[in-house]
């Protein structure tokens, strides 16, 4: 809505009706078009800017609960109070379940009709600036890359986004597989609605049928209040069910269920509520192998996997780190002015290029973030990215700086053994519950060597 006069359409079929509400609303400065039937609003949309209707409910031809449908039908915003003379509390809930702002029986009342139309018309200002601050805030970030494997993923995400089909997103830790299920759903029809995302590696087993169908109060221990699972919270949007393979196989059976039935059942419950949801899974695991050895389920398996993605490793798409840095930095520079004003050199580019990035996006942004943080001038050196990366054909360089340093065999193993917790916490992006798996000892004995070599993020 402009900084101009509200305009208000009066639509009714009586002139003298018509009439008297003009007078009121331009004596209260507010500019006025007329309507006496369905296809003359319509037509009058075609050409005026409306911020609010006054809608008379019984009019010949099109009447005004068919105009109020119409008007939701074609993404009409603005508020419609809709005015009758013959009232009765039914018509009232029909109208504002149709999305009527008020309901005002005739003959109005001045106030109470000059009340309605300032509140109508205030609440669509603060929604219009709402959607506009909303609209100026940061988006999905870009996927970045010009390598084929980047190129491969854009054109799918572009061809299934709008389908209803589901899709599973495969590749190694870091490699930006949620990305690619939050384009989906940004390129999606149901991109309004929520996206809610669940790393079922990080919730324990016997948490997770909660966490997704939600559980009744005292259902068990600790259940103190019902709770809305992630189902229902994902409704009419898109649930992104990440590192799907580390499911229990009592979550697989409840989700294959949700999934064939398009409904949920709380635990601790027993009525079945309706679910429309748009499931994207992915996982770093290869689930073919998970089924041969009966780890997942393979009626699951063809539920979730209708489209596949696979994100590339880093290593396999090495044009795209240069490009990766440099937007990285600049990210880094809007939120921080410690990182304005620092470039990379040719060099130190090519350099990162040979890196292995075996944590893939995940630790280049991590080492891209200390680079920009402990670079001695405003650019970043070859050097610079010699010294700084714990990853590739340095790791040599470091065991052999550790073996210079170190003057006994104890000092010698645990800064090797410090040296190595860093670099698979880098790798799994400080989840620690991942680390610990991937290097096969319990994750409390992971929080006591963290705490032994005062490992912090």
């Amino acid at each position: 809505m402009s900084n101009s006069k509200p305009t208000i359409m009066v639509t009714d079929d009586e002139q003298s009706i018509r009439n008297s509400l003009r007078d009121i609303l331009e004596f209260e400065d507010y500019e006025v078009i007329e309507a006496d039937s369905g296809s003359e609003v319509f037509d009058q949309l075609d050409d005026n800017s409306v911020d609010l209707m006054l809608l008379d409910i019984k009019m010949k031809g099109m009447d005004g609960m068919e105009i109020l449908t119409k008007l939701k039908d074609d993404d009409y915003r603005f508020p419609v109070i809709m005015i009758s003379g013959h009232g009765n509390i039914e018509i009232a809930v029909e109208a504002t379940k149709k999305g009527a702002f008020d309901f005002i029986e005739k003959p109005p009342d001045l106030n109470r009709l000059l009340v309605s139309v300032r509140n109508a018309l205030d609440q669509h200002r603060l929604t219009e600036e709402n959607k506009n601050i909303k609209s100026r805030l940061p988006k999905v970030p870009e996927i970045i890359g010009n390598s084929e494997g980047i190129k491969k993923i854009k054109k799918t995400i572009d061809k299934v986004a709008q389908t209803q089909s589901r899709v599973m997103v495969t590749g190694e830790n870091g490699t930006g597989k949620e990305l690619v299920a939050r384009w989906i759903h940004e390129k999606s029809n149901r991109s309004s609605g929520p996206f809610v995302d669940v790393n079922c590696a990080a919730i324990p087993a016997d948490l997770l049928e909660s966490e997704l169908f939600g559980h009744e109060k005292g259902s068990f221990t600790g259940a103190s209040s019902q709770r809305i699972g992630k189902f229902e919270q994902a409704n009419d949007g898109t649930l992104f069910l990440d590192e799907v393979g580390d499911m229990s196989p009592d979550a697989q059976a409840k989700v294959l269920r949700a999934l064939q039935e398009n409904s949920i059942v709380r635990v601790g419950g027993t009525k079945k509520i309706s679910v429309d949801v748009r499931v994207v899974s992915a996982t770093n695991k290869d689930l073919l192998d998970e089924i041969e050895t009966g780890g997942f389920r393979e009626d699951l398996y063809h539920r979730l996997n209708v489209i596949p993605i696979h994100v590339p490793p880093l290593r396999k798409r090495r044009e795209d780190i240069p490009l990766l840095a440099k937007d990285w930095l600049e990210q880094l520079a809007q939120k921080d002015i410690m990182f304005s004003g620092i470039s990379f050199t040719d060099d130190a580019l090519e350099e990162l290029k040979k890196q292995q990035w075996s944590g893939n996006v995940r630790e280049l942004q991590n080492a891209i973030e200390r680079l920009g943080l402990l670079a001695e001038d405003s650019e970043i050196s070859r050097k610079d990215v010699e010294n700084l990366t714990l990853t590739g054909s340095r790791n040599d360089d470091k065991v052999g700086g550790l073996m210079d340093e170190a003057d006994t065999f104890q000092h010698f193993k645990e800064s090797a053994e410090r040296l190595f917790l860093l670099r698979k916490l880098e790798e799994h992006d400080w989840n620690i519950s991942q680390t610990a798996e991937a290097i096969d000892i319990q994750r409390s004995h992971m929080y006591n060597k963290m705490k032994k070599y005062n490992i912090e993020r």
